[in-house]
């Protein structure tokens, strides 16, 4: 089936919606040594405030139930994405640890918003046009991280006020929300978007291997997001702008990867695909911690994100066919995994280093891997 212009800007629409959640995420991560020093924070401390978006994210399933219910996935787009940029901007201007951390419980709240709306709205958009684009979506989201990388080295050779670099940002994002949000498409009837008047309940059997395939798999993209930027520094001696290639390396791995995944799904298979792809990422992250230095670090990030691109495409991708509750319930364990991941991290990596830290990766690399061979494909 042909997609008619308006199902193409409609996917334009989402698109943008993928990459701003992108430029969002990688926009303070790639940032993290900088509001490290800016606020005195130790890597348990960091550690608690990535937590924070965490516990975010955990407890916003009743209230991005209702909004839901009440908004639809159109308006909760407008509204998530709104205050995204805000919310980027109060963390540039934190006074305290504490006004830090109330920040990022809200970040982790909008955030789970925006992901349950945006791919709800995707899913919609497939059906009315008639062409997959799932995987091409996680892919702009991936683009979106790549921009936030190279725009956060340009202003760390520019200036080092991480309020200047936020405020800039947000600006970039709030043109894309308004431009997106004027183009997405209409709601479906109640019955087919509304996950809230069904109770959420604990997955069991191949759900639940689809649900913790899905975690797995974004406490990897939420880890090397977080966490490359102070490995590099950290434990080969990278310049704050040297740093930022790491998120810079695993993001352009991502993006192609993902932008070609369709077509190696059809050709090896999502089972192959996530099974493989396992034994890329986990052992090139292992080769490149026990080696050490930054060159082998990249390479390390390289293999990481080219075998656990394909991971949540294809794993939303069996929960959108399942219906709007197993979407509903795998992009909420995805944001969960995405934000609630990197503390355990710096947990490890205050009570040993950050090589360790990375250790943590691969196990949960392996439990994607395991997955793959459960989930009736």
């Amino acid at each position: 089936m042909t997609a008619s212009p308006s199902s193409a800007t409609s996917r334009y629409a989402v698109a943008a919606l993928f990459l701003l959640l992108g430029v969002n995420y990688g926009s303070w991560a790639a940032r993290m040594p900088a509001l490290k020093t800016m606020l005195g924070l130790s890597n348990a401390d960091i550690s608690y405030l990535l937590l924070a978006s965490g516990l975010g994210s955990v407890f916003s399933f009743p209230i991005t139930a209702t909004l839901l219910h009440k908004l639809g996935p159109r308006r909760l787009c407008w509204l998530a994405s709104a205050l995204l940029p805000l919310l980027l901007i109060a963390l540039g201007y934190s006074p305290s640890y504490g006004f830090a951390l109330v920040v990022m419980v809200l970040e982790g709240l909008a955030v789970s918003c925006l992901n349950v709306a945006m791919n709800a709205q995707a899913v919609t958009v497939e059906l009315q046009g008639g062409k997959a684009i799932m995987s091409r979506l996680h892919a702009t989201f991936s683009l979106g991280t790549l921009a936030a990388a190279g725009i956060a080295y340009g202003f760390t050779n520019f200036t080092a006020s991480v309020p200047l670099h936020f405020c800039a940002v947000a600006l970039l994002m709030w043109l894309a929300a308004g431009w997106a949000g004027r183009h997405l498409v209409a709601d479906p009837p109640r019955n087919e978007v509304d996950v809230a008047r069904q109770p959420f309940s604990v997955p069991t059997g191949a759900a639940l291997w689809l649900v913790l395939g899905v975690f797995g798999g974004t406490i990897v993209e939420g880890s090397m997001s977080d966490w490359t930027a102070l490995y590099l520094k950290e434990r080969t001696g990278a310049s704050d702008a040297m740093a930022t290639w790491g998120l810079g390396c695993f993001s352009v791995t991502m993006s192609l990867s993902r932008w070609f995944g369709d077509l190696a799904r059809t050709r090896f298979g999502p089972r192959a695909l996530l099974l493989y792809g396992g034994v890329i990422a986990g052992g090139g992250l292992g080769a490149a911690v026990l080696m050490g230095g930054f060159v082998p670090g990249l390479l390390g990030f390289i293999a990481v994100g080219l075998g656990v691109a394909a991971v949540s495409p294809c794993l939303y991708q069996v929960a959108a066919r399942q219906g709007p509750v197993a979407l509903a319930a795998a992009t909420t364990t995805g944001s969960l995994g995405l934000l609630v991941g990197p503390p355990i991290i710096g947990f490890i990596a205050h009570h040993s280093h950050l090589g360790w830290g990375l250790g943590f990766v691969a196990v949960s690399v392996a439990l994607i891997a395991y997955a793959a061979t459960r989930i009736d494909w």
